[in-house]
């Protein structure tokens, strides 16, 4: 099965587009070790949302729009059509088998809880909270030893 790490790599970007300032798609490609069409795609749907800017020409790139403690991992995770979360979900094609029934019942509220939880834990997480674990030049400040706070 194949996983979705576009929240991932968006972060990615965006990090280090906050310690920059100003990136081009190449250079983010280079650091997230995927192809500039990738950022370009993840990037528009997050100016699309007002999360950064972008510059065209020669000394152009992509920039902040709003400060990285105005910008949850909601947002982002918003910005890029709330991909799916969980590659499990209920089986359909019988809906009219009792047991099929009770099966998605029991699984269709863990389902739920699990996404919601997900969903929380995203809303009270800022990209300020994981620069903060990150020093001025991409090295990790923590070692391992602090987790980011929630709020």
């Amino acid at each position: 099965m194949r996983r979705d790490s576009r929240l991932s790599v968006a972060l990615h970007a965006l990090l280090h587009v906050a310690q920059a300032g100003l990136l081009t798609s190449e250079a983010m490609a280079a650091q997230s070790a995927t192809n500039p069409v990738v950022i370009r795609r993840t990037m528009a749907g997050l100016r699309a949302a007002g999360i950064v800017r972008s510059e065209k020409g020669h000394g152009g790139g992509w920039s902040l729009a709003r400060g990285l403690d105005q910008i949850t991992l909601y947002d982002v995770y918003e910005a890029l059509g709330e991909p799916t979360i969980l590659a499990m979900s209920n089986r359909t094609e019988s809906p009219g088998c009792i047991v099929e029934k009770a099966v998605n019942r029991a699984l269709g509220g863990t389902f739920e809880a699990l996404e919601a939880l997900l969903v929380e834990r995203l809303r009270s997480v800022t990209l300020a909270a994981l620069a903060a674990e990150v020093g001025p030049h991409g090295e990790h400040r923590n070692h391992g030893r602090k987790k980011v706070e929630h709020a």
